[in-house]
């Protein structure tokens, strides 16, 4: 299919909209409530069921453990004068204690930063700079990282999670402090948005509330059920669609830490576990490593994957192996995350679902134009569940979401008669590896500072179990060299893996427009010829 190009967005949004797409499920009704009443609030009916169960070591919560380690920690960080204003930065792998401090920071009316915790020490300064939090939690294993990201934040103090300091923090009960559900910020995930840095994704408790009520009817678990949670918290995908939405519908949450195929098949086996959540590569593994034949996986009922698009044919396959169906959904952190996904039986290859309810749906043409059923354009959401902007960056925030509150995703898709939704292309320059977004300006921003390096342009390769490497088309300057494994260690140092330059190609030139804008078409033509 031909890229759908994109000019000037200020043109576009003078198009007034005629063909809005909704739902097929009617608008649900959303909650007033902060984040946590929400999630916990019908707790009590499965106070004795295990909420969150350590997949490496076997340590059990049950609901009702939940709900007093949270009120406890709450009340020990506002002892410590958290509350509203103030930003904590969780730094941790998938364990139950992730989610005590999420909510307790919730509770408490503050606003929790999630950190990836494989990321370098420039990388938390960052975020810990940009994001103003004063508290880094994070665990023994990046206790390095978190203690020399320290010097030039505004933090003052890491806390490991299992060390005395942090059983101090447990004290007295607190109930939730009085908030503003639509305004007041529960978590600032970090998101390249639709191009560039990352950015802090201002999220209300009015959104991930809204994004949950969304989803249930999306969804529609049954009794009994268990989740392998192996999609990290941090990222919203993990953070809403397992934690926060499965503990809201009673599901037994069963936690890794990383993803390792043969692990993962042996707890789903142990646990009987009827949900599981993945990315394409994951699904990959499931359709083609010789392992999955030795595991039980009957008790599955579905997989559902998401952050990045997967083939219609791979699904299939992986589909027929398990012996259960695989679905998509679409969304992004700036949306919560989910304005799509396949409800129950209602599956179409290669589909991404229906629109979520309370979600509005346009597709339009690089002028602005709304185009209608089986037409290809740029994909643009309004709901309850849209950001309330980018921390610190009303420029981008503008650029992202217009006058009239539709958030352009810079995806291309189709609708099709009837109501399911085809991501068939992408107009944004982010790299999606494994379902990570990579910015290509961060890494060339980074590349470029090499003394070797005169310019430089990064994009993303299509890879079948990765979905995109970020490779590098490299001008070095007169009369210096340098070697590719050279610059590939110099980006290493730096960034976290799934950041890491997979493929790296010398040139004469980087193509760019009379404006200076890096023409990447040109590059992905030469990539694949």
């Amino acid at each position: 299919m031909e890229r759908c190009a994109l000019s000037d967005r200020g043109r576009r949004w003078h198009a007034m909209s005629s063909n809005i797409f909704t739902s097929p499920l009617p608008d649900v009704e959303i909650p007033d409530v902060p984040l946590t009443e929400y999630v916990f609030g019908g707790s009590s009916e499965w106070a004795d069921r295990p909420a969150m169960i350590d997949g490496t070591d076997g340590r059990s919560f049950t609901f009702a453990e939940m709900v007093d380690r949270i009120h406890r920690l709450a009340g020990g960080l506002a002892a410590r004068g958290f509350g509203p204003g103030g930003t904590l930065a969780l730094m941790a792998p998938n364990m139950p204690e992730y989610a005590w401090v999420f909510h307790a920071a919730g509770v408490c009316g503050a606003t929790v930063t999630t950190i990836n915790p494989t990321y370098g020490a420039e990388e938390v300064r960052f975020q810990l700079n940009d994001a103003g939090a004063t508290l880094l939690i994070t665990v023994p294993d990046f206790i390095g990282a978190a203690t020399e990201a320290l010097d030039g934040s505004p933090a003052d103090e890491v806390i490991t999670i299992g060390s005395p300091e942090f059983e101090a923090l447990f004290a007295d009960p607190l109930e939730q402090v009085a908030l503003n559900p639509a305004d007041d910020v529960i978590v600032l995930p970090y998101s390249s948005g639709t191009t560039g840095l990352p950015k802090g994704v201002m999220l209300t408790h009015r959104n991930l509330v809204a994004n949950l009520a969304q989803s249930k009817p999306m969804m529609q678990y049954g009794d009994n059920e268990v989740a392998l949670a192996v999609l990290p918290f941090f990222h919203i995908y993990g953070m809403q669609v397992l934690m926060n939405g499965l503990l809201a519908e009673g599901i037994t949450v069963v936690t890794m830490p990383r993803f390792e195929l043969e692990k993962g098949l042996e707890l789903m086996q142990e646990h009987a576990v009827t949900r599981f959540f993945a990315v394409p590569p994951i699904v990959l593994g499931l359709a083609k490593h010789p392992a999955v034949e030795n595991y039980d996986l009957s008790s599955l009922r579905s997989i559902f994957s998401g952050a990045a698009p997967l083939g219609g044919e791979l699904g299939e396959e992986a589909s027929n192996r398990v012996g259960c169906p695989i679905v998509q959904g679409y969304g992004m952190t700036e949306l919560s995350p989910i304005s799509h996904a396949t409800v129950g039986d209602q599956y179409k290859s290669g589909s991404n679902g229906f629109a979520a309810p309370n979600t509005e749906v346009r597709v339009i043409d690089d002028e602005g134009n709304d185009l209608g059923v089986g037409e290809a354009g740029e994909l643009l959401i309004r709901g309850p569940q849209v950001m309330k902007g980018y921390l610190n960056n009303a420029d981008a925030t503008a650029e992202t979401i217009d006058d009239d509150g539709w958030l352009h995703t810079g995806d291309v898709a189709v609708v099709d008669d009837e109501d399911h939704m085809f991501i068939v292309d992408r107009v944004k320059e982010l790299i999606k590896f494994k379902g990570f977004q990579v910015a290509p300006a961060e890494l060339e921003a980074l590349i470029v500072q090499h003394p070797a390096v005169a310019d430089v342009a990064v994009i993303g390769i299509p890879e079948i179990e990765a979905g995109e490497l970020p490779k590098a088309f490299v001008v070095l300057k007169p009369g210096v060299e340098a070697t590719a494994e050279e610059l590939q260690a110099f980006v290493k140092a730096e960034v976290a893996s799934y950041k890491q330059i997979r493929l790296v190609e010398f040139v004469e030139e980087i193509p760019k427009s009379a404006s200076g804008k890096i023409l990447r078409r040109f590059l992905r033509d030469q990539s694949s010829d």
